[in-house]
């Protein structure tokens, strides 16, 4: 030993360049394992996105103590979940992929579901003042129609069949079970407000009428105006479209309203395509799907803010027939007619 020793130090004396030293990395760590491109397709993030939505969100501070029970380090368990959202596989493949039996892959997604879905509030709210005029003006380039803080509408996500006595509320008007979750868009097809509440059988102005968000809109906590579909009421801050336009002011702000609110439709399909799970039917207690919805919506908005890549994919979204249009009061009508008067009269 003393004799590879000396050998050595006569290597570096001389100025032999010594060999590289192989780096054996961990395949089970997809970071390792992967690209960017090729993370961004399994699991619809970056490296640093993962690593930020690991080290900030879900486990912020894992206690590593011993090596007892084989325990699955965090990366992995984040990847796990990540990789169910982004594909919707059934966790028997995903844990033939990672030797994971079906059993640990259920845990694993329920338990990064919960941590993710407690900051919901923390990524899915209104901005501040500052922010919502910014996205006033972001809105009126995008249809022109002015004072727009949101887009308001519900889709459906498919659930199995929830069992006991009220299970027949989840049943939708295309007949199967589903979740109407409502959702306020902001213009960079970022979630302002989410509600994960309802059955497949609630009407979306019900939901709306039910909710908090309209409460603060109601006490102008909220100022500007929301767009919504004709399933909403019309108020002097929901505007809905105009049925049967007659004149030219009328058309104008029709055309400006269908683009403006195709902002949440376009949110939507995003959403959905960016995590498969929200597309296929979610075999899950409610509990649990509810928490997997908020988590999703809480990696959209990351997405977002942090500027990732979305991976476009065929995707087909499940429409469900909207509630029959709403009747709208005199007042209200007046409201929306002497708005069209006072804004697209050109």
């Amino acid at each position: 030993m003393d004799d590879f020793y000396e050998f050595m130090d006569y290597v570096e004396d001389e100025g032999y360049i010594r060999m590289p030293r192989n780096i054996i990395r961990d395949m089970e760590n997809p970071l390792e394992k992967y690209n960017n491109n090729e993370l961004l397709k399994r699991y619809r993030f970056s490296r640093e996105t993962i690593q930020h939505i690991l080290l900030n969100l879900v486990y912020p501070a894992e206690p590593f103590i011993d090596q007892r029970g084989l325990p699955i380090c965090p990366i992995t368990k984040l990847c796990v979940a990540l990789r169910f959202y982004a594909s919707a596989s059934i966790q028997r493949v995903i844990g033939d992929t990672g030797s994971m039996s079906q059993t640990t892959v259920h845990r694993i997604i329920q338990e990064v579901s919960e941590n993710l879905a407690r900051n919901l509030r923390q990524y899915v709210k209104f901005p501040d003042r500052n922010g919502m005029n910014n996205n006033r003006n972001l809105f009126f380039e995008i249809g022109g129609f002015p004072g727009v803080s949101g887009c308001v509408d519900g889709t459906h996500i498919e659930i199995k069949n929830p069992g006991g006595e009220n299970a027949e509320v989840f049943r939708n008007r295309k007949g199967w079970m589903s979740l109407n979750i409502q959702v306020i868009a902001g213009p960079r097809c970022e979630i302002l407000d989410i509600v994960i509440r309802w059955p497949g059988s609630a009407h979306d102005s019900r939901i709306f009428n039910n909710s908090a968000v309209r409460l603060r809109f109601e006490q102008e906590l909220l100022t500007g105006l929301l767009l919504g579909d004709s399933a909403y009421q019309q108020t002097h801050y929901l505007f809905t479209p105009a049925l049967n336009p007659a004149t030219r002011a009328q058309n104008l702000y029709i055309n400006a309203h269908i683009r403006t609110r195709n902002v949440v439709e376009r949110t939507f399909g995003i959403w959905k395509s960016r995590f498969r799970c929200l597309a296929t039917c979610l075999q899950y207690k409610l509990r649990n799907v509810v928490r997997i919805i908020a988590a999703t919506a809480v990696l959209h908005n990351i997405a977002i803010l942090r500027g990732e890549q979305h991976v476009q994919e065929d995707f087909v979204d499940r429409v469900v027939d909207g509630p029959p249009v709403a009747v709208i009061p005199a007042r209200e009508n007046a409201i929306r007619a002497a708005f069209i008067q006072r804004h697209f009269n050109i």
